[in-house]
């Protein structure tokens, strides 16, 4: 198996069960680096090429914003071949109920036929709300296989839980 992870994270400020606390690492950043160290995958990280504001608030509103308006942001840089993958785990934290835009702006650029897909997403409560659902929108002939939730603050101890998930879906 020849896996990649495509992902988005953001550090700076970020909600925490109900507080903000600064991280230099965003969440689904440690999340693809373990799913990376089970696998051996490949990380693309999808990053805007403005980036959200640091203020956790500010950035909430940007990307509602962006998300009301179904704007694709441009980003920092573009993946626009998976051909040498067979499994594409796809991630990045809830947005308003999905994945932010820059991962829909990655998604529209490539080519998911004949992919197993692996959604995974980091959430404060949210679980995967409907990414399973719009992931599935980019790739209609993909096999998608029964995605994985972590809860932000947990991310540091999901190795074992991350590792349980892959082992049972491939």
């Amino acid at each position: 198996m020849k896996a990649l992870v495509i992902y988005f994270s953001r550090a700076d400020e970020n909600y925490f069960g109900g507080s903000m606390k600064y991280i230099e690492k965003g969440n689904t950043e440690v999340v693809a680096e373990f799913i990376r160290e089970i696998t051996g995958a490949e990380l693309f990280k999808v990053e805007r090429k403005v980036p959200y504001s640091k203020d956790y608030m500010t950035c909430i509103k940007e990307a509602q914003d962006e998300q009301k308006r179904n704007e694709l942001p441009e980003l920092a840089k573009e993946l626009t071949d998976i051909n040498d993958y067979d499994t594409i785990f796809i991630g990045g934290p809830i947005y308003w109920g999905t994945l932010p835009q820059p991962m829909f702006t990655q998604l529209s650029k490539l080519d998911f036929k004949e992919k197993t897909i692996m959604p995974f997403s980091t959430h404060e409560g949210s679980g995967l709300a409907s990414i399973v659902r719009d992931i599935r929108k980019f790739a209609p002939t993909a096999n998608i296989k029964p995605g994985l939730a972590i809860v932000g603050s947990n991310v540091n101890s999901s190795k074992p839980s991350l590792k349980r998930w892959i082992d049972e879906q491939l």
